[in-house]
């Protein structure tokens, strides 16, 4: 699996962090993100086979995302 981290500006020129491209079969999305969202203080949802959470993360993503388990070289932050 890779996953990839992008930023995108939503509604009210709010930037989000999106996570794609976790493998839904084997873990799960919406406990995956409740627990980002507590790590990283912000809100967010899981729907679509990605993560949108609140705010620019994307420094911060890729350390929390290795602590939990996944390998850092499948993780590419855009």
């Amino acid at each position: 699996q890779n996953i990839i981290v992008t930023t995108e500006l939503k509604r009210f020129k709010k930037v989000h962090t999106i996570i794609k491209g976790i493998d839904e079969a084997e873990i799960n999305l919406k406990e995956l993100s409740k627990k980002l969202k507590a790590k990283l203080a912000c809100g967010g949802t899981a729907k679509n086979g990605m993560i949108d959470l609140q705010g620019d993360h994307k420094i911060k993503i890729k350390q929390i995302l290795v602590q939990l388990g996944f390998s850092p070289e499948t993780i590419k932050v855009r």
